[in-house]
This record gives structure tokens, C-alpha cells and sequence, in this order.
């Protein structure tokens, strides 16, 4: 192990879909809360069905407009909300390591499907894409992928013990248990891979294997200025002792959304990320009051994104 650990040393940032086991060695015993890494927020909202109902958890207004209007309201509710536009393999390609799903029981579906949801509800189940996942990670043996289970919409106990099932199944002696300190020497020391965060106390005290809730700085902005102010006021007030993201995503909500009819949130995110990217650059990974960790963006691939997140784990060199 220890002369393997030696070989991944040797570049840094050059194979995004590696950037793991290209980070020096000097940073392979740093806490993953420490290293500064990208993530994918909404991540699977590239799948959208077109024919899908709005969610469940949206608001009644947002429903009926939908029901009684559908055939102007549904585009419109479309095109803001779809986050990202890269498959989840092509953003784990890309250098996502962490990745914000939001998981749902569609209310009139009597199967155990569960599918992902922003909005609307994926085309896509969530088994099929967490065996993708693992497919990827046979093949990249030493990159450590975070897994934030979010939302369950609709989702009851029998939903929620059959969601648990698949991912102790589907990613079985890759997953780290919550009781490991996870450093990249540790991790690849193990043979860990995964760590599956779940947002229900209930069920994490009842499997070792899931990590708590990741909290996500979320500004609910609509502006790059209103953001980067609203991030930068959490940070005065200390980051998280463990891992957390910090979401440079913006928000429309209904009211926005009507005043900008010929818009779309990747029309939105586009004007932002200019702003957002001289943002990140600025900050510093790290343990400190102040530093970042996960940072989180829709439309992953713009932008230098990925790269300009990873690059910042060349601040803990100095």
C-alpha cells in the first residue's frame, strides 16, 4: 500500500477525473473538512422529465398554475430548474466529488422507485445511477466521492429503510463509517470510498454507515453580490468544525421567476459566474475560522469552476 500511496503523488490538478490521488503527499493526512473540494449542486437535474407534475413539496400556487396552465407554466418551470447539464459520470469525469441529492417517492407511483427532484421528478431512479457511481469508482480506486442524501420527498419508513438498503448493498465495504477520521491516508488505507450523508436523525442512528447532515450554506440569492455578501457574512460568524458547503448557486423563487419569463437559471447562473469564480479564487482551505471546504455551483463545467476549487489545496502547501 504504502509504495502504491508513493506512485499517486505526481501531478496536481492536471486529470480532474483523478485530482485525488494527484494532491502531494504532504496534504494525504489532512481531514477531507480541510481540503478544499467541488461539488455539484442539484446534481441530477440534468434528467428532468418533461412530462413530469411539479413536486409535492412545492407550493399549492406553483401546483395549480401547473395543473390549469400547463402547457405555458411547465416550460417555464423547466427551464429554472434545471441545475446542471453534465450526466453524474461526466461530472464525476469533470472532478465532482460532492454531490447534493435530493431524493423523492412520486405520490401516485405504488412501486419502491425513488427518482431525484428538483421541482420536478427525474426520469432516472436512484438505484440505477448509484450503481453507476460505483462502476466509476472501480475504475478510479483512489478518488473518495461525498454523497448527500437530501429532501425525501414523499418518502415514508419502508421507503427509507429500501433507500438505506441499496446504498449498504450497492456500495457495501466502500463505505466509511462515521466513526473514521476521513483522510485521503486513511481512506485509500481501508479501502473506503464513499461517504453517504443522511439528512434523517432517525435513520442514522440506526446504521453506522451514514454520516449526518452536511450543513450547505444556502444564500437564496438572485444576485452574484448578494451571494458572495451573504457568504462572506457566514464565514465572520466561523465555518463548521466538519465538512460543510458553501453553495455559490443563486435562487428564483415564484416572484422572480413571473418578473423573468424569457429568462432561465442558466441564463441567471451565466451572468453570475464571472463574479463567483474571482470570489472563490479568493478563498483559503483550511481549518481556520474563515476557510472553506466544499463549495458547491450549478453548471459545473463553466467557468473553470472545478479547477479554480481544486487549485486552492495549493494554499496548504505554503
Amino acid at each position: 500500500m504504502k509504495k502504491n500511496l508513493k506512485k499517486k503523488s505526481v501531478r496536481f490538478c492536471r486529470e480532474v477525473d483523478q485530482w485525488m490521488s494527484h494532491l502531494p503527499e504532504c496534504l494525504w493526512n489532512i481531514p477531507l473538512s480541510n481540503l478544499s473540494i467541488p461539488g455539484s449542486h442539484d446534481a441530477m437535474t440534468y434528467c428532468l422529465d418533461k412530462e413530469s407534475k411539479v413536486s409535492i413539496n412545492e407550493s399549492r400556487l406553483l401546483q395549480f398554475m401547473d395543473k390549469h396552465m400547463h402547457c405555458i407554466v411547465h416550460p417555464i418551470i423547466l427551464k429554472w430548474s434545471i441545475t446542471q447539464e453534465l450526466t453524474v459520470l461526466e461530472q464525476l469525469d469533470a472532478g465532482i466529488r460532492y454531490f447534493d441529492l435530493r431524493i423523492a417517492h412520486k405520490p401516485d407511483d405504488p412501486s419502491m422507485n425513488l427518482h431525484f427532484v428538483h421541482m420536478l421528478y427525474t426520469t432516472v431512479v436512484v438505484e440505477d445511477v448509484l450503481w453507476d457511481i460505483l462502476r466509476w469508482l472501480r475504475n478510479h480506486p483512489w478518488e473518495i466521492v461525498i454523497l448527500a442524501f437530501r429532501n425525501f420527498d414523499g418518502l415514508d419508513e419502508v421507503h427509507h429503510h429500501y433507500l438505506i438498503s441499496c446504498i449498504k448493498k450497492i456500495f457495501s465495504s466502500r463505505l466509511c463509517p462515521r466513526n473514521v477520521t476521513p483522510t485521503l491516508r486513511n481512506l485509500w488505507s481501508y479501502g473506503y470510498q464513499v461517504i453517504a450523508s443522511y439528512d434523517s436523525v432517525e435513520q442514522i442512528v440506526q446504521h453506522c454507515e451514514l454520516w449526518p447532515a452536511i450543513p450547505y450554506w444556502w444564500g437564496d440569492k438572485t444576485t452574484a453580490q448578494e451571494l458572495i455578501n451573504n457568504l462572506e457574512k457566514r464565514k465572520q460568524r466561523g465555518r463548521p468544525g466538519e465538512l460543510f458547503v458553501a453553495g455559490i448557486n443563486l435562487t428564483a423563487d415564484l416572484g422572480y421567476i413571473l418578473a423573468h419569463l424569457r429568462g432561465s437559471l442558466k441564463k441567471m447562473t451565466f451572468q453570475a459566474l464571472p463574479f463567483l469564480n474571482v470570489w472563490i479564487k479568493k478563498q483559503h482551505p483550511g481549518a481556520k475560522k474563515d476557510c472553506i471546504n466544499i463549495i458547491a455551483g450549478d453548471f459545473i463545467e463553466e467557468n473553470n469552476f472545478v479547477r479554480n476549487v481544486i487549485g486552492l489545496n495549493k494554499k496548504l502547501l505554503k
